[in-house]
């Protein structure tokens, strides 16, 4: 998991809502829904993504309590502790900057290398994404911005970063 993925899977306002309520020690759906203010069902859909993303864990007939996957959180920490992700030396830092697309170039040989980026830093191999959940992922990276996620998404799709079928996105 990146952070970018772990954006794209809080992006979702029941989804944070959800992982708000485990955070505060919500400990199965119920309890989700009424501290979350959500429906039941719309807790279960929420905890369901938020488990799929291994950001919780429990309520699987184990111990049956729902928990925060805090581990997960430290490895990010960890992984993010680095160098920035684009140093005002790279020719990416006119574009991206603090996890986010600046400017989308019109030129294809200057956007090419940041929807590489964009690609590397949020999709994985080897997995296949609902659009729901594409479009979660890149509004991350459009927020604040002036380029929209549909037409990172297009983009992505047409230099082929991304395939695209049924509905289903995977990187190649």
């Amino acid at each position: 998991m990146t952070s970018g993925d772990l954006a794209g899977l809080l992006a979702e306002p029941h989804r944070l809502r959800a992982f708000a309520a485990l955070a505060l020690g919500a400990g199965n759906v119920p309890e989700v829904a009424s501290a979350a203010g959500l429906t039941v069902r719309e807790a279960a859909v929420a905890v369901r993504r938020l488990r799929n993303g291994g950001v919780i864990g429990g309520g699987d007939g184990g111990d049956g309590g729902l928990r925060v996957e805090t581990e997960r959180f430290r490895e990010l920490a960890r992984a993010g502790a680095g160098e920035p992700e684009t140093p005002a030396g790279d020719p990416l830092h006119r574009f991206v900057r603090d996890g986010r697309i600046v400017r989308l170039p019109a030129r294809r040989g200057r956007r090419l290398p940041v929807l590489e980026h964009v690609v590397e830093r949020s999709f994985g191999t080897g997995r296949v994404y609902g659009e729901r959940e594409v479009d979660d992922l890149l509004r991350v990276w459009c927020e604040g911005g002036g380029t929209d996620h549909v037409t990172v998404r297009r983009h992505l799709v047409d230099e082929c970063l991304l395939k695209r079928e049924s509905g289903r996105y995977w990187r190649p």
